[in-house]
């Protein structure tokens, strides 16, 4: 249920008070009904109860009396009165015509009809009726007559004549102040904003003092966004006039929007009190119990809403479009969405600009038609370009869309009129979906610290963190969220899956046993349950776990991946085939994750001729669609079809259009189909659409260096500098291009003020890699270690450290490094395949064990299997080691220290011709590698 107060509520917009709005007070006793006494108590005993205003008991006696003579006048009269004032308007028709017949002067009932008339809808019926034409009229009540007939005029759509129709009341009397607020909601439906002002001002002229005058100028303002202008104008009026419906309600409303609740429950109870049946009271109502987590409350006042509105016909709503809003509110707050859209879209027919705009759009999108959403927020903001909620939505349905570039543009520009915590949600969003990690991140870090109440942001945040190395600030994000929300099954599960990356299995199955038992039907904690189940190598569990969620869901394609999963690890190929195509035979029309998956497993097959038949399939699910495009063309370069893909790239290329993001991918791919050209026309659209695309700028840099236009490429470093000075990116690439031109010391420098603008894993590995190369073996080092003092979970850096110590022929520390890396990421398999290796060096017999891991985790990896066949070489095992190592061999025979590990155990074995064949073809690849000296001396002793 969402609050729509940006607009105030128009005058006369509610069922009850709309049908009081220019009522007169009874003046005087009507005469005594003719005919019996009991006739004539009837009578009289309504006309007190009409008096008091208990309408409904007034009603009762008059019919009461009309059992006694139908044709009494006085009674037929006051019966519509009543009837007009409890609401029933059709019947109030009634009873008026009957006084027209019994011969009752026009003048008593005119006004009364008129408005029993328009209640129902009948504008064009009142306007010819010709009882209610105003000439012969008394001048006070012609006047009236002609203000009615200028609301209905306005109703339906005739302005001119509306307008003229004031006109004429002014001329009886240009003095009254009703004739000039008259011309007030008319202006504000056309947004003739000065006109309604001037209006209003000249009513306050002739009454300083008449709290409907300072109402509608509080409209003016509200409408105008000067919400301290309407707010003090709302005030006035009701300080005049306490009882003052409509500014009850907008004060209501002001009051609401600002999160004054206490404010706003007193004068829903003050509302409540005046005007007991009117639905925004209820509404209201159901507003604030919602607040307060009171939702029964909330519900039932919605009912009552529905109850007061839904009788009413729709030929009367149609003229009422606040009416019509309020109850698609109403609707919309009862899950009601059809009925909801039905009312809401009404109300845009008649307020095409209306902020409700947005409430439609939110329903079309829950019912799955995002492109009708899109259409409807795009038409209005060209009209209300300054709405930044409509703005936001858009992102969202732009996100939904894929339309991630234009999502960010948008986003980018409604941050400029004001930056709220939701804006940058959305656009941290769009960022992250255009493939921007970086600036997502900054951006959700900034939504997420301006409003810690921004639970997307926050959920999406902790997600970033877990998948960007940094698992510690994720977890502890995600168990701050957890505290908040104990009994929220989805953050439990994300919290499984915080633990599960900082390394601590056992927290992780709690989490997601915890969710799990929140919400027997979340199926993603029974998939992370499984999961940890395949991490663990336990795929019986696994399996039966899965085999669980899909006998309620059959078509869960991500069960069926994760089952593929478990055939893999199994090292069944085909039956993991299997379950892909199903996963992808019952994934949606345009989802392509399944047909990527099959792509990869026939690649990890050396199979790339039925990678690239699955390939054309994801294309054949949408033939024009980019991201089939792009896979098409992966595909195509994993055959090693270069021109193909130039091909399709070039599709892509016209079809992504000026769309930045979707062009930087495509000039990624056009780099790895060494085509530098394509490459450079696709970063040159990009950047005609978007020329402040950060990822642009930084691909056209790397582009324009390897086209040896140095110069340009350096110029356009050094402006990413200047206007990202808190990005890394640019000093990265200086460090690049100085390199490129052999320049060592002014590469450090710029990698240097690179990690120190924006320290990352990333920063810290090529600065290491940078002090590496240059010699500077204890900097290296040393950056390394800093960067762990500060993130001591930061495996990537851990990593690197261990490979430097490695490198540097320091195994115990490396060892050190490597075991420390696995505490966090036990299943970590280069982590633990580079342990056994320095283990193997340190003549630790525990590189068996830790050999024999990385193989159960990785039994198909012919590094691993070396690993462990060249351990059991080292500890006197030749015959494992021998068959292991052939194994790894076949799997990977471009590889030279493999071949040379085979060979050093063939010529142990006596097998001295084989292991010469092998040595020759170690040495012919060119390729270094460790051991490449003693290969050479052992083929010397064999020849």
């Amino acid at each position: 249920m969402k609050q729509q107060t940006s607009r105030p509520f128009a005058t006369h917009s509610g069922l009850h008070s709309m049908l009081l709005a220019s009522l007169l007070c009874v003046a005087g006793s009507l005469a005594f009904a003719q005919g019996s006494p009991s006739a004539s108590r009837f009578y009289e005993d309504a006309l007190q109860r009409y008096e008091k205003k208990d309408y409904a008991g007034s009603v009762i006696q008059l019919k009461n009396a009309l059992k006694e003579n139908p044709n009494n006048l006085p009674v037929q009269l006051l019966l519509g009165k009543a009837l007009l004032e409890n609401g029933d308007v059709a019947a109030a028709e009634v009873a008026f015509n009957e006084a027209l017949r019994l011969g009752v002067n026009r003048a008593e009932v005119v006004e009364r009809l008129g408005q029993a008339m328009v209640a129902q809808g009948k504008q064009l019926t009142m306007l010819a009726h010709p009882a209610l034409q105003t000439a012969g009229l008394p001048n006070g009540l012609q006047l009236r007559m002609h203000l009615l007939r200028a609301g209905a005029q306005a109703d339906l759509g005739q302005i001119a004549p509306a307008l003229q129709s004031i006109n004429q009341a002014r001329q009886l009397d240009s003095s009254a102040p009703d004739v000039w607020l008259a011309e007030v909601p008319i202006r504000i439906r056309s947004k003739s904003f000065a006109e309604a002002l001037q209006a209003v001002d000249r009513a306050l002229t002739i009454a300083p003092n008449m709290a409907e005058a300072h109402y509608q100028k509080g409209s003016i303002l509200h409408v105008q966004g000067d919400l301290p202008g309407a707010t003090a104008a709302y005030a006035r009026a009701l300080q005049l006039e306490p009882n003052h419906v409509e500014a009850l309600i907008a004060q209501i409303g002001l009051h609401l929007d600002f999160n004054r609740l206490d404010d706003a429950a007193r004068d829903v109870a003050s509302l409540q009190r005046v005007s007991p049946k009117e639905p925004r009271g209820s509404y209201f109502k159901a507003l604030l119990a919602e607040r307060k987590g009171q939702v029964p409350q909330a519900q039932a006042a919605l009912r009552e809403v529905t109850s007061l509105l839904d009788p009413v016909p729709m030929s009367f709503m149609r003229y009422r479009s606040q009416l019509l809003m309020l109850n698609g509110l109403a609707h919309h707050g009862l899950n009601e969405p059809e009925k909801a859209r039905q009312y809401l879209e009404a109300f845009l027919r008649t307020q095409p600009n209306s902020p409700v705009t947005r409430l439609l759009a939110r329903i079309y999108l829950s019912t799955g038609s995002v492109n009708e959403a899109a259409t409807l927020l795009e038409n209005y903001l060209k009209n209300q370009p300054g709405d930044g909620l409509a703005s936001n939505l858009l992102g969202s349905v732009y996100i939904a869309q894929g339309k991630h570039a234009r999502a960010a543009t948008l986003m980018q520009q409604t941050l400029k009129s004001q930056d709220l915590p939701e804006y940058r949600t959305t656009l941290g969003m769009s960022l992250l979906g255009a493939g921007q990690t970086a600036s997502a991140l900054a951006e959700l870090e900034a939504a997420y610290k301006k409003d810690p109440k921004q639970l997307a942001a926050a959920i999406v945040l902790a997600q970033l963190y877990l998948r960007e190395g940094q698992p510690a600030k994720g977890l502890a994000l995600v168990q701050t969220l957890v505290n908040q929300q104990p009994a929220n099954a989805g953050l439990q599960n994300l919290l499984g899956s915080a633990h599960a990356q900082n390394g601590d299995p056992k927290a992780a199955r709690a989490a997601f046993e915890k969710a799990a038992q929140l919400s027997p039907d979340l199926t993603q904690a029974q998939l992370n349950l499984a999961r940890l189940d395949l991490d663990a190598r336990a795929l019986d569990a696994a399996e039966q776990r899965l085999t669980n969620v899909l006998k309620t869901n059959p078509r869960d394609t991500d069960a069926l991946a994760d089952m593929a999963r478990v055939a893999d690890l199994r090292g069944k190929t085909a039956e993991a085939q299997t379950w892909l195509e199903k996963a992808r035979d019952n994934s949606g029309p345009r989802e392509l994750r399944w047909n990527l998956a099959l792509i990869d497993l026939h690649l990890r097959a050396g199979r790339p001729e039925q990678a690239l038949a699955e390939a054309k399939i994801a294309q054949g699910k949408s033939s024009d669609n980019i991201t089939g495009l792009l896979l098409y063309s992966r595909a195509q370069l994993a055959m090693g079809d270069a021109m193909g893909a130039r091909g399709t790239l070039g599709r892509a290329t016209r079809l992504a259009d000026f769309d930045a993001d979707l062009q930087v991918e495509i000039a990624s791919q056009q780099l790895a189909a060494q085509n530098l050209d394509g490459a450079y026309y696709s970063l040159d659209k990009a950047l005609t659409g978007q020329p402040d695309s950060l990822p642009a700028q930084v691909l056209m840099a790397r582009v324009e260096l390897q086209r040896g236009e140095v110069a340009k490429a350096e110029q356009r470093a050094r402006n990413i500098v200047q206007k990202y000075p808190r990005r890394a990116v640019g000093h990265t690439l200086l460090g690049d291009l100085a390199l490129a031109q052999n320049k060592p010391g002014p590469a450090l420098e710029a990698f240097r003020k690179a990690h120190a603008t924006e320290p990352s894993s990333g920063s810290t590995l090529r600065l290491m890699q940078t002090l590496e190369t240059q010699g500077n073996d204890k900097s290296a080092q040393e950056t390394a270690l800093q960067r762990l003092r500060q993130t001591p979970r930061d495996t990537n850096v851990l990593h690197a450290l261990a490979s430097l110590h490695a490198r540097a022929g320091r195994p115990a520390e490396a060892a050190k490094s490597y075991q420390s890396l696995l505490s966090f990421q036990p299943q970590d398999v280069p982590a633990l395949n580079n342990l056994a290796n320095v283990q193997i060096k340190l003549g630790d017999k525990t590189a068996l064990q830790t050999a024999e891991k990385a193989h159960g985790l990785a039994p198909a990896n012919a590094l691993v299997i070396d690993t462990l066949g060249w351990a059991h070489h080292h500890f006197g095992q030749q015959d494992k080691a021998l068959s292991l190592l052939r194994d790894a061999r076949l799997r990977e025979p471009s590889n030279p220290e493999i071949r040379y590990h085979l060979a050093k155990v063939l010529a142990q074995s006596g097998r001295r011709s084989e292991a010469q064949e092998e040595l020759r073809e170690a040495m012919k690849t060119g390729r270094p590698f460790e051991g490449a000296q003693e290969a050479a001396e052992l083929l010397k002793t064999l020849n």
